[in-house]
C-alpha cells in the first residue's frame, strides 16, 4: 500500500474567487517557508514519532502558523484537540492558536462587502462598525444593526480561501505522509479525507446558514439554548448575516457557584448529545469561542461551519458500543466497531480500542454524581489513555479509523474539556441515558431526513 498522501482532486471552481493556480502557488510559498523546514527537521529527528518532541520546535511551528490566516491554522487547532495526534509539546502550543488573529482593515471590508451586496451595501444596514468584533481563521465578524435597530453579526470571509484550502490540504497531506512513514499505528488517510471535506464545507456560508436553521428547529422548544437567526437577504455564499446574541465567555463562569456551573454544563451536554442521538448531527468544533453564556445561564450556540451529519448506522454503533461496555460483551463491541466502519479487527485490536472507548464512555457508565475525569486537568484530558492505546497499536496496527470517528472523537474530547474547565459535577450516566432512551435507528433516519430537507441542508460528503 502506498504511503503517499491522498490526492483528492479539488472541486472545480464555481466563481472567479474559487481557486487559481497563482493563488495556490503563493499559498504554498507562504505556508512552506515556515512549515517546510520545520517539518523536514521533525522528520529527520523522528519528532513525528511522538517520542522525541521538543518545546523549541513546537514554538517555531506555532509561530509559523500563527502568522497565517486561513485553514492551516484551523487544522492546527483541530489536530491539537485530538490526543496523541501530535506530541504533547506540539498540542500545547497549537492549542494557543485562538481566534484572535489580526483582522483585515476597513478598505478590505468595503471591497468585500461591495463585492457581495453591491455598491449600495451600507444603505442596507442601520449601522455597520468599521472595526471587527472578532477575527478567526477563515473570516472576521463585524457588529451591525438593521434599520429597526436589531443587533447583527456580519461574518465576512477572507478572499482566496478556496485556493488556501487546497494549498493547505496539500501541506497537511505531506505531514500525514511523513507521519505514516514513522508511525504505523494509525493510518491517517480517512482522517485526511474527512478534514478536507469539512474544511471545504466551512467555506460555504449558504450551507452554514442551513445548519443554523437545522439547529434552530432542533432546539425550538428548549429555552436553554439560543441559535442565531439568519438574515438571508443580507447573506451570500461568502457573507453571513445573523442576529447578535449577547453573552459572556464560558471561562468567565469558572468562579461561579457549583450550582451555576453544573447548570451550564448540563445545557452544554444537551446541546451536543441530543442532536446526535435524535438527528444524527453534531457540532464538530468544540472551541471555547463557539458558545457564550447568557445572563440566565442558558447558552448561545455559535458558528455552524463544522456540523457533522452521520449515517444512522454510525449513531446506532455508538449506542451499541455503550451497551457492550455496560455488559462487558466483546462480541457486541466488535459488532459495534464494524458498524462504525472499522475493518479486520482481531480480538487484540478490539481490546485496545475498548481501552479508548472505556475512557470516552467512563463518566456515562458511572451512575453517580462526579466530575467528567477526576483529578485530570483540561490540558491532559485523554492523553494518558491515548498514549497507552497508541503504544499498543504500534505493535498490532495499523488501524484505519473510519472518517466519521474524527469529529465524533474531537467533539467528545472537546466537550469533556468544557466540563473540566467548569469543574462541573453531574450524573453523566443519567443525562446520556435520557438522550438514548427508546433509541431507534429507523426512526432517527426518518427524523434526520425530514429535518435536513426542511432546513435545506445538502447531503454531507
Amino acid at each position: 500500500m502506498s504511503n503517499e498522501p491522498p490526492r483528492d482532486d479539488p472541486p472545480k471552481p464555481r466563481d472567479n474567487e474559487a481557486n487559481s493556480l497563482g493563488r495556490r502557488v503563493q499559498r504554498y510559498a507562504q505556508v512552506g517557508a515556515g512549515v517546510g523546514g520545520i517539518a523536514a527537521r521533525m522528520a529527520g529527528a523522528r519528532l513525528l514519532g511522538l517520542d522525541q518532541a521538543d518545546g523549541r520546535t513546537a514554538r517555531e511551528l506555532k509561530s509559523a502558523l500563527g502568522g497565517l490566516k486561513g485553514p492551516i491554522m484551523k487544522v492546527a487547532q483541530m489536530i491539537a484537540t485530538i490526543p496523541e495526534a501530535v506530541p504533547a509539546e506540539f498540542a500545547a502550543e497549537l492549542a494557543e492558536l485562538q481566534s484572535a488573529a489580526p483582522p483585515m482593515g476597513w478598505p478590505f471590508v468595503k471591497r468585500r462587502m461591495r463585492a457581495e451586496l453591491g455598491p449600495g451595501w451600507e444603505q442596507r444596514f442601520g449601522t455597520f462598525e468599521k472595526e471587527a468584533a472578532a477575527a478567526a481563521s477563515l473570516g472576521q465578524v463585524h457588529r451591525a444593526t438593521t434599520d429597526d435597530g436589531e443587533k447583527l453579526a456580519v461574518k465576512l470571509q477572507y478572499p482566496d480561501m478556496q485556493s488556501a484550502v487546497d494549498a493547505d490540504l496539500k501541506q497537511l497531506g505531506l505531514i500525514f505522509s511523513i507521519h505514516r512513514r514513522m508511525d504505523s499505528a494509525i493510518d491517517t488517510r480517512e482522517m485526511y479525507k474527512e478534514i478536507g471535506d469539512r474544511l471545504r464545507e466551512e467555506l460555504d456560508y449558504e450551507r452554514e446558514a442551513a445548519h443554523m436553521r437545522l439547529y434552530a428547529d432542533i432546539f425550538a422548544d428548549d429555552a436553554r439554548i439560543d441559535v442565531p437567526d439568519v438574515y438571508s437577504q443580507l447573506s451570500t455564499k461568502r457573507l453571513l448575516t445573523m442576529s447578535w446574541l449577547e453573552g459572556k465567555p464560558l471561562l468567565s463562569f469558572r468562579d461561579h457557584p457549583l450550582e451555576d456551573r453544573n447548570r451550564i454544563a448540563e445545557t452544554m451536554f444537551a446541546a451536543w448529545w441530543m442532536p446526535f442521538s435524535h438527528y444524527g448531527v453534531i457540532h464538530g468544533d468544540p472551541h471555547l469561542g463557539n458558545y457564550t453564556v447568557r445572563q440566565d445561564l442558558g447558552i448561545n450556540l455559535l458558528d455552524y461551519g463544522c456540523i457533522r451529519i452521520f449515517p444512522p448506522a454510525f449513531v446506532a454503533g455508538v449506542v451499541e458500543l455503550y451497551r457492550s461496555l455496560e455488559t462487558n460483551d466483546r462480541d457486541r463491541a466488535a459488532a459495534a466497531y464494524e458498524r462504525w466502519g472499522f475493518r479486520n479487527l482481531s480480538n487484540e485490536l478490539i481490546d485496545v480500542l475498548n481501552v479508548w472507548a472505556g475512557f470516552i464512555y467512563a463518566p456515562l457508565l458511572d451512575n453517580r454524581v462526579r466530575s467528567v475525569a477526576d483529578g485530570i486537568g483540561p490540558g491532559e484530558y485523554g492523553r494518558k489513555e491515548a498514549f497507552s492505546v497508541h503504544k499498543r497499536l504500534r505493535e498490532l496496527g495499523p488501524v484505519t479509523p473510519p472518517r466519521e470517528f474524527v469529529f465524533m472523537d474531537r467533539a467528545a474530547i472537546g466537550l469533556g474539556s468544557v466540563f473540566l474547565h467548569l469543574g462541573a459535577e453531574l450524573n453523566f450516566h443519567r443525562l446520556f441515558n435520557e438522550t438514548i432512551e427508546d433509541f431507534d435507528a429507523t426512526m432517527l433516519d426518518k427524523r434526520q431526513s425530514a429535518a435536513l430537507k426542511k432546513a435545506g441542508v445538502p447531503l454531507a460528503a
